[in-house]
């Protein structure tokens, strides 16, 4: 078996409850659930299920925004929670996130060209011509004009500011992009066109991908595998296209009849 871009392994992330009483014990939410996952090099990995499944938790991990528990998450090969800081820092290059809102994402103080450009600006080997000529390519890139590098965010449209957001994720040229709910805020019609924008990035770029989302109808139409998360824990993984004609766990036979 090749070795995996991203590997979870028995993974588990636990947050601490208030008690329900002074003297009363010490409770735990397990957000993430001993999960095992492999995601290989130009691969469409989806992840769905309800809200409050672990799927948003499960990124974070997976971008080394937060430490397992226990468990391990390899990028790679290499444990993303024993690498020194100056090792993450570099590694962080191959794996980029887009989120839900870019809104949130992006310095509302600074230009839409400023914050596409940031994660080059660690990079001493590149001039500032140099830097200047990558952001450009990645306005290109994700369909936005150059005259629009020196608007602020809040001069874009939801689909537009997305689009920055994305741009940003691709500029470093990573091997892994995490997207968690990266459509969920915009309409059916633009929803439509990021989901091709991701499908064109991935062919361009040979990209693996991890896409979190709540909505079957992203998933199946953009990821060569679905997980299905619930409670914390992944209950079924299969190919897409055997997940939609014969679903083997009644949660995600579930899912489909809602859907």
């Amino acid at each position: 078996m090749t070795a995996a871009l991203l590997e979870m392994e028995l993974v588990e992330r636990r947050y601490p409850l208030p008690r329900t009483s002074l003297t009363g014990p010490h409770r735990e939410l397990r957000a993430v659930d001993g999960v095992s996952l492999r995601l290989e090099p130009g691969e469409a990995l989806g992840i769905v299920g309800e809200s409050g499944s672990g799927k948003s938790t499960l990124a974070r991990l997976a971008m080394a925004f937060e430490r397992p528990d226990a468990g391990s998450v390899r990028f790679r090969g290499e444990d993303l929670a024993s690498v020194p800081a100056s090792r993450l820092r570099r590694l962080r290059r191959e794996f980029q996130m887009v989120f839900q809102d870019p809104s949130s994402s992006l310095d509302p103080r600074r230009t839409a060209g400023w914050s596409v450009g940031e994660p080059l600006l660690s990079d001493r080997s590149l001039s500032d011509t140099q830097r200047a000529g990558r952001v450009k390519d990645a306005f290109d890139r994700v369909g936005l004009p150059t005259a629009g590098l020196g608007r602020y965010p809040h001069q874009f449209s939801g689909g537009q500011r997305q689009r920055i957001a994305i741009a940003r994720a691709i500029i470093t040229n990573p091997a892994l992009i995490v997207a968690d709910e990266p459509v969920a805020s915009l309409d059916v019609s633009v929803q439509a066109q990021i989901l091709n924008l991701f499908m064109d990035l991935q062919d361009e770029f040979a990209l693996s991908l991890l896409f979190i989302s709540h909505d079957l109808a992203v998933v199946t139409s953009l990821c060569d595998r679905i997980a299905v998360m619930r409670s914390g824990k992944i209950v079924e993984t299969a190919a897409t296209k055997t997940l939609i004609s014969a679903p083997r766990d009644p949660y995600t036979k579930s899912l489909f009849d809602a859907a």
